[in-house]
């Protein structure tokens, strides 16, 4: 096994990937989740997404959410955009970290923003300038990255054709998301290989969904490969509005939990986070998929000796 890193940097996208799949809730419901998540020691959370309200209508009170929202000085929050309309509207809220979506699958891209993969690469050359214009930072989400409901497999070089483009571009980071949870140890191993041996400099960052049971074990694939950035959502919320069969995400007292048990550090307090995932069922009505919630004890582990 390769030498697994003594840290490991999370990202929080509960308040947005995870509630956008869910019923709407109320602003203030909003409000006290994305506040609770900042009181947990996690390093780094996607706060929100601007996007048309007849699109996502669970993302229509964006502004009004973070603009009430209580900002920890140690929590770096970015905003999901689909378009230079949505940047602009990031930008004007004071984000300097703003995030766009390009599928690798063309039919998934064209189900999710009506035009090509090509197409929005186009576009989102165009964001990268007005970004980097207003002193903003671009990170590219590549989604369906390892398999499509629509198309089925999705060539690890196609996804390395498109991080190569977006790096032409000036993307400043890339993220792979496994839309619907088709990843598995060997697609990530093929996946980060193809990008790896072609962009090694690029920062990377893994968003896992647990449609098939596989998330946990996809991160430690990640992290024998070096990777250190992984997205998770509080209590496995979430799921893709274009994705069918799309479940949530990994959860992040799930990833949380395991990787304190094995030694490596998160800076997150596990009860704290726990406790915010209670919030989290409590405030969509619903029990939530992770385990950790029901397993129990709840107190920190003391890792194992090596």
């Amino acid at each position: 096994m390769s030498q697994l890193p003594e840290f490991v940097s999370i990202r929080e996208v509960g308040p947005r990937d995870g509630l956008q799949n869910e019923d709407p809730i109320p602003t203030d419901a909003k409000v006290r989740l994305l506040d609770a998540l900042s009181r947990t020691g996690v390093k780094r959370i996607e706060a929100v997404s601007f996007v048309h309200p007849k699109a996502i209508p669970q993302m229509a009170d964006a502004d009004e959410v973070w603009r009430r929202a209580t900002k920890a000085e140690d929590v770096r929050y970015s905003a999901l955009v689909p378009n230079t309309r949505g940047a602009q509207r990031a930008l004007a809220a004071g984000f300097t970290e703003i995030e766009v979506v390009v599928s690798a699958s063309d039919t998934h891209n064209r189900r999710n923003v009506n035009r090509s993969t090509e197409e929005s690469l186009d576009d989102i050359a165009e964001l990268i300038h007005l970004l980097h214009g207003a002193g903003a930072q671009a990170e590219v989400i590549v989604a369906t990255s390892f398999g499509c409901p629509y198309e089925g497999d999705i060539d690890p070089q196609r996804v390395a054709g498109i991080v190569d483009r977006v790096v032409r571009d000036g993307a400043d980071r890339v993220a792979f998301g496994d839309t619907t949870g088709m990843a598995t140890p060997r697609r990530v191993r093929e996946l980060i290989t193809a990008v790896c041996d072609r962009n090694a400099h690029i920062p990377v960052l893994l968003h896992f969904h647990n449609t098939r049971g596989t998330a946990l074990a996809n991160l430690l694939t990640a992290l024998e490969l070096g990777i250190t950035e992984f997205d998770a959502s509080v209590g496995g919320l979430g799921g893709c509005p274009y994705a069918p069969g799309a479940s949530g995400n990994l959860a992040t007292e799930e990833a949380v939990h395991m990787l304190h048990d094995m030694g490596i550090d998160t800076g997150i307090d596990l009860d704290a986070l726990i406790e915010a995932a209670e919030l989290a069922e409590e405030l969509v009505g619903k029990k939530l998929p992770s385990g950790v919630l029901r397993a129990g004890p709840r107190t920190r582990l003391t890792p194992l000796p090596a």
